[in-house]
């Protein structure tokens, strides 16, 4: 089992930034693959990022490409997500998710744990 905490949502202005965490507690960190979704009101959760358990491979969605970085630090347990750029559109719930096989994912089926989520709005 492992549990998931987000923090770090808010409400911030357009153009500016947030980083969220995502601190991981259970089992061995390093073995999971992290994955960031979000979903917007009247909309179904997407894939933001996901990151390899050593860190050395990541994948983005296209839509936060260029904006958003994932990274870990496996030696606190805890995955980041730093957002720049922001535009109400990136308005949603973050969660926070982790997967117990190989490979980076991006279907929500694919992973075995969630946060419960953190709100970020970006106000125009």
């Amino acid at each position: 089992q492992v549990q998931l905490v987000e923090s770090g949502g808010g409400l911030v202005q357009a153009g500016g930034s947030l980083r969220l965490s995502c601190a991981a507690s259970g089992r061995t960190f390093s073995n999971y693959v992290m994955g960031w979704f979000r979903q917007a009101p009247g909309k179904e959760q997407e894939f933001v990022s996901a990151i390899t358990g050593s860190g050395g491979g990541t994948h983005y969605a296209d839509s936060v490409k260029g904006r958003f970085t994932i990274s870990r630090d496996n030696a606190k347990n805890t995955v980041y997500l730093q957002m720049n750029s922001l535009n109400p559109e990136d308005t949603a719930v973050y969660y926070c998710a982790a997967r117990g096989r190989y490979g980076v994912a991006v279907a929500r089926e694919s992973y075995d744990y969630w946060g419960q989520g953190t709100q970020v709005t970006v106000s125009s």
